[in-house]
């Protein structure tokens, strides 16, 4: 196993024994360890405290970057759908996990099978109901505004 991978996988392990869920990532550059992470749903009421999503936000935070291009996720489970979407969102184009899907579904969080089957129907058939509401006649529109002051219009 790959030196990043078992690192990944020590971090779970420490953070089960700690009470919280089989879950550690690290983050690598250039070969080298830019940051770490574990599901801190057990020390912390925030849902987007998964280990990818911290060792993204700490990578970030200590380079002072919003582009993580050129870097490598290793997860020691497979990433869920928001964690996914950080990693694309980061500039992140390779990752690797270990325990798959179905096995973390097996073993009682399976909350992610349930988002990733959700995502491939038609907004209109999931079950979180979404719907776009039009501004205001007289409010300014934020885009609109971002694209004037970032000469994008």
């Amino acid at each position: 196993m790959d030196q990043f991978m078992e690192r990944a996988v020590e971090l779970s392990l420490q953070n089960v024994r700690e009470g919280g869920q089989p879950f550690g990532a690290v983050l690598v550059k250039g070969g080298e360890i830019i940051a770490e992470g574990v599901n801190e749903l057990h020390k912390v009421q925030d849902v987007s405290g998964h280990a990818e999503m911290l060792a993204i936000r700490r990578a970030q935070q200590e380079l002072n970057v919003d582009s993580l291009a050129g870097s490598i996720m290793y997860a020691s489970g497979e990433p869920c759908p928001m964690c996914l979407s950080a990693m694309y969102l980061a500039g992140i184009e390779t990752a690797y996990y270990c325990a798959s899907l179905e096995e973390t579904v097996q073993a009682g969080l399976g909350k992610s099978k349930i988002i990733y089957e959700d995502l491939q129907k038609p907004a209109s058939e999931r079950r979180l109901s979404m719907a776009q509401m039009p501004l205001a006649e007289n409010q300014d529109n934020p885009v609109e505004l971002w694209m004037q002051r970032s000469n994008k219009a």
